[in-house]
């Protein structure tokens, strides 16, 4: 018996107008923060240089956008809020959508389910004001307004209160509502925005706020992305611009050591949309996976850029999934050029390691503030100082507090003879000691550097075999008896149709007839491998991003554990030229900055950081 099915034949229906546009609202509206979407990417695309949204309750009670867009007459009031009424397109190319809104169906799913008004005024026009109270239209009535549009929504989902039961705390609704707005702000750095909490009544308090910021493309996304997501950030971030077969990729990515324990700071945009994208996801892991663990995710704000019909974004309601003509070349684009920018970046770390270190090295307060005025006099300091060690003065030419190791110059800097400079003006310094058979303390112009011996070295033997492996190719092992796997034929189609690729990273691959895959030769690097389970995972890979880097990962991750175990390990004495030696072959090797893992291989401190601690300054 089929349960979805009465006992009795249904009669088909016409829906009514409401019952239609509450649906349409449950794809368009899901939360407070949906109706913020809609009605900000509603007045940027009127031209809006300035957004301001007032929120009270989440958004659960009222949610006020005002712009100073270019309005509407009051002829189409009425007409903005029917269904499928929009002037962003006309119909005739529903894949060249050069605006935010495209579907007309946002203020009518707003007005039947919550109670809706709309003033605009229209230049050359008078100001108009219309409301619709679950999905019931009032009349068009005249209103004061200078100009724009102000939309103004109260009560959402009275209407369909069941929804209200779905709804976050207050408090989870407006970081929702924030969230959506510091993503437009990204988007859009010459809009100024102003979110502001209204809760209670009165003037409420700014949440957000970011100034429109002037400028050539990379100067006002910085100076917007320095407002959104803070200096740091910026301060610790690659400019990124890159171009392939019609795909422009533009943004900034931060250095490996600037991860988060979450993806929050990644913000994807294609053409100027702010999106979720699977596909993007996928080849933002793969550009770190070189650099970061599992459990770390990059921050980035990365710009794709492409002609309107190279990419549907009609796939989803909210708009938010858009997807690719040409998957494989985003996603190859965007890998290579975040690794070009990563191996630029040399063997730079971020400056918040520097500064996570000193918040640890800081001493807690102990005891009451010392006032200038409780202070004794320098003369008295000196007095006292006298009367408690009389013998100091005659042993201060006779000992030092420096500890010299042997082998190593401390006298006056020499320069390198191979790049002409003293070592203590290359970038990580010259090495003056070790401590703990673990750590490098390198001086440097200006400050000291303490290196992981260990993390530092780990790397640099990394990306050694890395290049040697990408000069030579991946060895392969030939199996005495080919392995064959019986798969489906969409699924041995898929495989063989990247067999050359496979072929390059050692995995050699070939028809057996039917669906079955015989499996000739696998990377020799991986030792006895189990052919069926690896081939199911890339095919697994294949289905979830349309393209798998699964067996260049677990080669590279073979090589990392080589790297390890190859390394200087922690508790071995080194010599003063193999320190020095160290350091300078960091300076020339790619992402010495971090370790395999992601995290610094070395602190940097400057001298004015180092007498602040010891209250110098």
């Amino acid at each position: 018996m089929n349960t979805h099915a009465p006992n009795m034949r249904p009669v088909i229906r016409q829906l009514d107008e409401t019952a239609i546009n509450r649906i349409a609202a449950g794809e368009v509206v899901e939360r407070p923060a949906s109706a913020v979407k809609e009605l900000v990417e509603n007045a940027i695309d009127a031209g809006a240089r300035r957004v301001s949204v007032d929120l009270a309750d989440g958004g659960k009670t009222l949610i006020r956008v005002t712009d100073d867009g270019c309005g509407m007459s009051p002829d189409e009031l009425p007409l903005a809020l029917s269904r499928h009424a929009t002037s962003k397109i006309d119909g005739s190319d529903l894949l060249n959508i050069q605006s935010f809104g495209f579907r007309g169906e946002a203020l009518p799913s707003l007005g039947a389910v919550g109670r809706l008004t709309i003033a605009s005024r229209a230049v050359n026009h008078d100001a108009a004001e219309i409301a619709v109270n679950g999905g019931a239209q009032g009349p068009l009535r005249p209103t004061a307004l200078n100009g724009g549009t102000v939309v103004t929504l109260r009560d959402l989902f009275f209407a369909t209160p069941a929804r209200l039961k779905f709804l976050r705390t207050d408090r989870a609704e407006s970081q929702a509502v924030g969230e959506v707005i510091r993503r437009l702000a990204m988007a859009e750095p010459s809009v100024g925005f102003t979110l502001r909490d209204v809760s209670g009544g009165g003037a409420g308090r700014v949440s957000f706020r970011a100034d429109p910021v002037t400028g050539d493309l990379f100067d006002a996304l910085r100076g917007r992305l320095a407002q959104v997501m803070g200096a740091e950030f910026v301060e610790n971030a690659l400019a990124i611009d890159a171009t392939r077969d019609g795909f422009r990729l533009t943004g900034y990515a931060a250095l490996p050591t600037y991860s988060r324990g979450s993806a929050v700071a990644q913000h994807l945009f294609v053409n100027g949309r702010p999106v979720r994208d699977k596909l993007l996801i996928g080849a933002l892991r793969g550009a770190y996976a070189d650099f970061l663990s599992r459990d770390r995710h990059p921050a980035v704000a990365l710009f794709v850029d492409c002609d309107p019909h190279k990419v549907d974004v009609n796939v989803h309601p909210a708009k938010s999934e858009v997807r690719f003509r040409d998957p494989g070349v985003v996603r190859g684009l965007i890998v290579s050029a975040l690794r070009h920018a990563l191996a630029e970046a040399g063997h730079r770390a971020s400056s918040t390691v520097a500064s996570a270190t000193l918040g640890a090295m800081t001493p807690a307060p102990v005891g009451a503030r010392v006032y200038q005025m409780d202070r004794p006099s320098p003369a008295a300091r000196q007095a006292s100082y006298a009367a408690q060690a009389p013998g100091f003065a005659d042993l201060a030419g006779a000992f030092s507090g420096r500890t010299v190791e042997p082998g190593i110059e401390h006298g006056p800097q020499r320069p390198d003879p191979s790049q002409g400079m003293p070592a203590t003006d290359r970038p990580l310094g010259a090495a003056r000691g070790q401590v703990h058979e673990n750590y490098i303390i390198s001086q440097t112009a200006d400050g000291i550097v303490i290196v992981d011996q260990h993390a530092a070295h780990e790397r640099l033997v990394y990306e050694r075999l890395k290049h040697q492996m990408a000069d030579s190719g991946v060895a392969a092992q030939a199996l005495l008896i080919p392995e064959v796997v019986e798969l489906s034929a969409d699924d041995a189609g898929r495989l063989l149709d990247i067999a050359d690729d496979l072929h390059r990273m050692g995995l050699a691959i070939e028809p057996f007839g039917g669906g079955a895959v015989a499996v000739r030769e696998t990377p020799a690097i991986l030792g006895e491998v189990n052919a069926e389970a690896l081939l199911r995972d890339i095919l697994d890979e294949l289905a979830d991003q349309g393209s798998s880097a699964l067996l260049q990962d677990k080669i590279e991750a073979i090589l990392s554990r080589v790297a390890c175990h190859g390394s200087i390990r922690s508790g071995r004495i080194m010599r003063g030229e193999e320190m020095n030696a160290l350091l300078r072959e960091m300076e020339a090797t790619p992402h010495s900055g971090q370790c395999n893992h992601g995290r610094p291989t070395y602190v940097e401190l400057k001298l004015a950081d180092i007498e602040r601690l010891f209250g110098r300054t």
